[in-house]
């Protein structure tokens, strides 16, 4: 017997190593393993949403199928007119059709960008993004490409305002051109920052300015766009300010301007955290959880 003492003693010790490296790791390994992985980003969901589920590409080509609908509508009432009414300097009668639309997150998909951001840790940059934009690789959005090329069958000019820089329009415009949209020759349909209007001043981003140099010479038909301020200039971005810009024209959503959803980014946000954008991302957050509704 004494000679099997230290074999089962040392066969005792072996079965509790094996037991004991069975059990799942404890909670502080756990949690050191997982900061190993990529860091948690707001950003995440919006983008995996954007570029993962069928209903986002469902919801565009809703939008866009309605929108087609509604360019014949619109076409035929010469009387139709989807400038916002401040907007509109003149009688619409005689004037050639136009549509406008906005084009990031409108017509191309910039979600990888986003997807870039979210993978690297990263928080948008200028510099970042223009290199983005001279890939010239964004792709169309769902049935933003259908709608252009019926608008321009019937005769209608597509006009397309950006509000990226004045150095990014060459790309914008190749980028464009690249996925089949149809730009005009006859005359200036690409309106960036920076385009002059005589006799009005623009504030900042707002595209006002140039709806009302489009307006001009176009009867507008329809727009489309992601942001509040692709239909209609907000005087305040805030909440309410907001709110306040559409209050008149809220019966023309669907009718006569079309808004598409952008969780990633945009206007919407900033007024959330009162437009500092200096603020770092935990202020942001701060903010956000703060205008949340429990």
């Amino acid at each position: 017997m004494s000679n099997l003492r230290p074999f089962l003693i040392a066969l005792s010790l072996a079965m509790l190593a094996g037991c004991t490296a069975s059990h799942p790791p404890r909670a502080d390994v756990a949690a050191a393993q997982a900061g190993s992985g990529p860091a948690a980003n707001d950003n995440l969901n919006a983008v995996a949403w954007t570029q993962g589920a069928i209903e986002h590409d469902l919801v565009y080509r809703e939008v866009y199928r309605h929108a087609g609908e509604q360019l014949l509508r619109a076409l035929a009432d010469q009387d139709w007119d989807a400038l916002p009414r401040e907007e509109r300097e003149g009688a619409v009668r005689g004037l050639a059709p136009a549509v406008i639309l906005d084009i990031d997150e409108t017509v191309l998909d910039n979600s990888p960008y986003q997807a870039r951001l979210v993978r690297d840790g990263r928080r948008y940059e200028d510099a970042s993004w223009a290199q983005w934009c001279r890939e010239e690789a964004a792709r169309p959005l769902p049935g933003a490409l259908e709608f252009t090329r019926l608008a321009a069958a019937h005769g209608v000019t597509v006009f397309y305002l950006s509000n990226r820089a004045q150095d990014l329009n060459d790309a914008t415009l190749a980028n464009l051109r690249k996925t089949g949209f149809p730009i005009a020759t006859a005359e200036p349909v690409f309106l960036g920052l920076g385009t002059v209007v005589e006799g009005c001043r623009a504030a900042g981003s707002n595209k006002g300015c140039r709806r009302k140099l489009i307006g001009r010479t176009h009867r507008v038909l329809l727009q489309v766009g992601d942001q509040v301020g692709d239909f209609v200039d907000v005087a305040a971005n805030t909440a309410q300010g907001r709110a306040a810009a559409v209050a008149a024209y809220a019966d023309w959503f669907g009718e006569r301007w079309f808004a598409l959803p952008n969780p990633t980014y945009g206007s919407w946000e900033a007024a959330l955290f009162d437009n500092d954008r200096s603020l770092p991302e935990a202020g942001q957050r701060a903010a956000k959880l703060k205008n949340l509704r429990y």
